[in-house]
């Protein structure tokens, strides 16, 4: 069984029909498909439909003609029609000079005729190879994008004393080129920093890129992060541009690095040290200009120890440490999250608003919150969708069944019995998952390995049943 072409698409534009039948007979073994036009116009419909692997255009269509001027007025409308399309000029034997410009305005390279096929078919490939690569990083970006929440949606609120250190270190850091790790418990808003810190920074126009390597399976890790070369492994079919790559220019968010294997630290440290990293199966490095944000929830004394990260990766990461209270400690905060996150929630599911009595104000300022800002959030929006008459009541935030007490001055309030679960399959799941993630003081990683789960399995199963 023949095996399948690498690329999809790609498409000849020449008035010769021997060129056109020698190409597409050629070609077939690299393409899925090939099409061929003695027409610029036709071809323009199917690029700006199809958007090919790439594009084989001749220089001269006009019979006589020998200065390339109808090729440069397609190439250039090509590029307007798409900036990343890779496009191989077809010149006269010894038509150097032509090519040379037609390079100078966007082409990727040339081919003279008569070709010799095995260099027409490295040209092609390897021009079809680099549009994968704009593809997959427009991909990154574009995801990077999409983790960037609007303005005042998921804002750095607070006003204590403990937010305004970690504000004032985030207004003296983001401007350098430092590294910075961020450190604090689950759902502090180790995120909302890092977006700050790049906001701020010399970077700000360039991508943001997240990697969350608790979510991501172990014997991937190498690979995304650093990309791989097809043919590197079993799947490797393409090659894959890594996140690191992806960031290029810009700043690398490594979410949860202290779930970075031990095997794959140094070759992180000798990326960092030397701005060059080496994709999975390949040779030659590739130089990256990135500055590292990296976050853990880790306890200090357990990223310390040597036998879990290493000490000459932590210094490379934490030029800058920012440690995150918890909610718990700047309870004087609450009251002015309360108020963003019942606003933004009542706008968005298109609720009244609704007055948040003092004494409900009051327990839930003196609540612990397990799960610090994030649970907070939860509890706002649980209860939006849920309160019903023109004040909030405390029954509407789901707080009585969490394992620390509410306190209201210097008494507690007992947590309300469970009730009965019955044989509802997915309402016992909701609240064993509730049971883990109160147990373990809504710490992701611990929680997801008691139930059996992977970290992206766990958030999928909150975002059910609206934990």
């Amino acid at each position: 069984m023949a095996d399948k072409p690498a690329f999809d698409l790609c498409v000849v534009i020449d008035d010769d029909a021997d060129i056109l039948l020698a190409a597409r007979l050629l070609l077939r073994e690299l393409f899925a498909e090939v099409v061929t036009t003695p027409s610029p116009a036709q071809a323009m419909e199917v690029i700006a439909a199809r958007s090919p692997d790439a594009i084989l255009l001749d220089a001269n269509f006009v019979r006589g003609a020998t200065d390339g001027r109808e090729g440069f007025l397609w190439l250039g409308r090509i590029l307007e029609k798409d900036p990343d399309a890779v496009v191989v000029l077809i010149t006269a034997h010894g038509g150097v000079q032509i090519a040379v410009e037609a390079m100078k305005q966007g082409a990727t390279d040339f081919v003279s005729k008569p070709w010799n096929n095995e260099r027409l078919l490295a040209t092609v490939r390897t021009a079809a190879s680099l549009r994968s690569s704009r593809r997959a990083t427009g991909v990154e970006k574009a995801r990077a994008q999409a983790i960037a929440a609007p303005a005042g949606e998921i804002p750095l609120l607070g006003s204590s004393a403990a937010i305004r250190r970690v504000l004032a270190l985030v207004d003296r850091a983001a401007p350098t080129e430092a590294n910075v790790l961020i450190t604090g418990e689950n759902g502090t808003g180790k995120e909302l920093v890092a977006r700050a810190l790049h906001r701020a920074s010399r970077r700000a126009d360039k991508v943001m890129l997240s990697v969350d390597l608790g979510a991501i399976a172990e014997p991937l890790i190498d690979s995304e992060l650093f990309g791989h070369v097809k043919g590197s492994f079993t799947d490797a079919r393409t090659d894959r541009i890594g996140r690191m790559q992806a960031a290029d220019g810009g700043t690398l968010f490594l979410d949860e690095v202290g779930n970075l294997p031990l095997h794959l630290q140094p070759k992180l440290l000798t990326a960092l040290e030397q701005r060059q990293i080496t994709p999975v199966g390949a040779n030659k490095p590739l130089p990256i200009d990135i500055r590292v944000v990296s976050a853990t929830n880790l306890r200090p004394e357990q990223i310390e120890d040597p036998r879990q990260f290493r000490t000459d990766l932590l210094f490379r990461l934490n030029t800058v440490e920012i440690a995150l209270p918890p909610l718990r400690e700047r309870a004087e905060d609450v009251p002015l999250l309360l108020e963003h996150f019942l606003g933004f929630y009542a706008r968005k599911y298109g609720k009244p608003a609704r007055a948040l009595p003092t004494s409900i104000l009051a327990a839930l300022s003196g609540y612990d919150w397990p799960g610090n800002v994030r649970a907070l959030r939860h509890a706002a929006e649980r209860a939006v969708i849920l309160a019903e008459g023109d004040t909030y009541a405390l029954s509407d935030f789901p707080l009585a069944r969490a394992a620390p007490a509410i306190r209201i001055g210097a008494e507690a309030a007992p947590p309300a019995p469970a009730a009965d679960p019955g044989l509802h399959l997915g309402r016992a799941e909701k609240q064993m998952i509730e049971r883990a993630l109160q147990k373990h003081a809504y710490n992701i990683s611990t929680a997801a390995a008691e139930l059996g789960l992977t970290r992206g399995s766990l958030y999928r199963r909150m975002e059910k049943h609206g934990l």
